[in-house]
């Protein structure tokens, strides 16, 4: 069936002259950034006390903009049609926005929702640096102000912008101690064994990963290209997905309870939420269907979720001084990949082990990470790039993206309590806008909590329902691994 869908041409500026030092854009900065797909990041800080902007230009132009040339440059065409960035002089009266809504109201839960959703369809202009801070001075049930970074996906990955973010901002309780994150421990240790027993474990593995890559590659191109996910609650099929209204609603939970049923079934926390996603989904779809049966192969339809990955060699965030160095390990820019994964199917979600989605997700994600699928298809973009011009890899994206039901992209929060300039730091949380797809879900981990948010089309999608789905399915996956079940 022939794809009908409405082309916004990104406002690029025309061909101008590029100096000799101006940065060229990346591939992956051009794909975000064109006439097929124009994505953006939100990161959402929450303060329990009323918004402090007093600091917020000097806070801007002493900390943030110094991070990278990037946040004061625009995109531009050189002859050739290359793109790079050039350097501009930047007006922080057009970046910095303070709204003003009506008064007489004890919360603005509703204003800021509506807020949120227009800052989400509304592009950047490409005439001036490709990001703003809006700073909500109202209060909320949940928080007495916010404050909004939009950052062009052009800029760089989330671990990048947050890494920008993160250096601009102060430990509450000793501003002059830097902030700390959590570093991964599944880290096994290796096993004694002879030298034929290695050299057969490595064989092994090295078939393993080989069958896993031609799998992932194959599979990954087709859903791509050729097979799309089915019209489902959470997938509606209709072209135009990142032109509509989008509703960012959230749900914390526990990282201390998550790290229990870690410690119960072994893996990693992602496993855990990963479960707790792919549970959520199925509870949300059967509440919606009713008694008929949820996803599988012979159910409601096939659900894919393309689950983003950084792919640097770190395991927490690196310094702005470590990342802008010659052949780092965690190099600024877009340094992720994607790998599609199939939502484990259930005959009735209400009845399944909930456990049986922690197990299942971590299998099909261990099998998709021992393969070179990620790379491969990184090579096939670049490939496309060189030879056909970035419009068309970033139309193969914005198929990629099209034809699966969700993103799911995380990243790891510091462990104290942030300072924005005078204002503390509560909760914070970021949103991927500008997808081709009715639902986007992040997670965040901060100050022992995990923050799941979801990014749902308005009218499509009931975000009240999805949120008391995934509660219900952190819950009885925590009761199950418990044993209270």
């Amino acid at each position: 069936m022939e794809e009908l869908r409405v082309k916004v041409v990104a406002e690029a500026p025309e061909m101008e002259a590029v100096a000799a030092g101006d940065e060229p854009v990346s591939p992956t900065g051009q794909y975000f950034n064109s006439s097929a797909l124009h994505v953006s990041i939100l990161a959402i800080f929450e303060s329990d006390e009323l918004l402090d902007d007093s600091q917020a230009m000097a806070t801007v132009e002493k900390l943030f903009l110094p991070v990278s040339p990037r946040f004061s440059s625009i995109m531009v065409k050189d002859e050739k049609g290359i793109r790079h960035w050039k350097k501009v002089k930047v007006n922080l009266e057009d970046h910095i926005k303070t709204p003003i809504f009506p008064s007489g109201f004890d919360f603005y839960d509703k204003f800021i929702e509506e807020y949120l959703t227009k800052l989400a369809i509304d592009r950047l202009p490409t005439s001036r640096p490709l990001w703003e801070l809006h700073l909500l001075k109202y209060p909320t049930r949940s928080t007495a102000g916010t404050a909004v970074f939009k950052l062009h996906h052009a800029l760089g990955d989330g671990f990048s912008l947050m890494g920008a973010l993160f250096s601009c901002l102060k430990r509450a309780d000793d501003p002059s101690l830097p902030l700390t994150f959590p570093v991964s421990r599944h880290n096994p240790t290796p096993v004694k064994t002879g030298t034929l027993m290695q050299c057969c474990r490595s064989a092994v593995r090295a078939v393993e990963i080989g069958l896993n890559t031609v799998t992932d590659f194959a599979w990954g191109m087709m859903k791509s290209t050729l097979i799309e996910d089915d019209r489902t609650p959470v997938r509606s099929g209709e072209a135009g997905a990142e032109f509509r209204p989008l509703i960012i609603s959230k749900v914390v939970f526990s990282l201390e309870d998550a790290r229990k049923v870690k410690d119960k079934l072994g893996g990693t926390i992602n496993d855990v939420i990963s479960g707790v996603i792919f549970y959520g989904i199925q509870l949300y779809m059967r509440a919606v269907n009713g008694d008929v049966a949820c996803s599988s192969r012979v159910g409601m339809g096939k659900v894919t979720a393309l689950l983003l990955l950084n792919t640097r060699n770190v395991n927490s965030y690196q310094s702005l001084h470590e990342m802008k160095k010659p052949g780092a390990k965690s190099p600024w820019g877009n340094q992720f990949g994607f790998i599609h994964v199939s939502v484990p199917g259930c005959k009735d979600a209400e009845k399944v082990d909930p456990l049986t989605f922690v197990l299942k997700g971590r299998q099909i994600i261990r099998a998709k990470k021992k393969s070179l699928g990620v790379y491969l298809t990184g090579r096939v973009l670049e490939l496309m790039r060189k030879h056909r011009g970035s419009e068309v890899a970033a139309e193969f994206m914005h198929r990629t993206l099209m034809n699966t039901s969700a993103t799911i992209s995380n990243l790891t929060g510091p462990m104290e309590q942030m300072m924005m300039a005078n204002n503390p730091i509560s909760n914070f949380y970021f949103m991927v806008v500008g997808v081709p797809q009715n639902l986007t879900i992040t997670v965040v981990s901060y100050m022992g909590k995990l923050t799941l948010v979801m990014g749902t089309e308005r009218d499509f999608i009931d975000s009240n329902l999805l949120i008391s789905s995934m509660k219900r399915s952190f819950q009885r996956i925590f009761e199950a691994a418990m044993g209270n079940i």
